[in-house]
């Protein structure tokens, strides 16, 4: 939900925490509607901090010619590497290399998984804002 969210934010201009309202219409548990509104809000709010993780441990990939989904993918993961302290980050690795699996290209997953060990290697504090 999270992703479609910022995906759709990133791919169109429209409001990510709208485009999650209403993605979360339907059958899903609160708590995971909650967790997504959390990410999401999160990743907004520290996009430009994000942002500069994804340049600093991918140079040879331009943020702006970076895929969408790979890049929000990274967002999201990023986020919770830095700022979700309760979320193991071998679990965080591992739920957006699936996702890049899922909607990404066939080396999305590869480049994911590199660019976040790349992070999680470093210091897993926030940077300096």
């Amino acid at each position: 939900m999270a992703l479609q969210a910022l995906f759709e934010a990133d791919s169109t201009g429209h409001d990510a925490e709208g485009s999650l309202a209403w993605e979360s219409e339907g059958p899903v548990p609160e708590s995971v509607t909650e967790y997504a509104q959390t990410l999401v809000s999160g990743a907004l709010e520290k996009q430009e901090m994000l942002d500069e993780q994804i340049r600093r441990h991918a140079p040879a990939w331009p943020l702006e010619q970076m895929a969408a989904v790979d890049r929000n993918i990274l967002r999201l993961a990023i986020f919770e590497l830095l700022y979700e302290a309760e979320m193991p980050p071998k679990v965080a690795i591992s739920e957006a290399v699936e996702l890049a699996k899922r909607f990404g290209s066939e080396s999305s997953s590869k480049f994911i998984n590199g660019v976040l060990g790349s992070v999680a290697a470093g210091s897993l504090t926030p940077a300096q804002e």
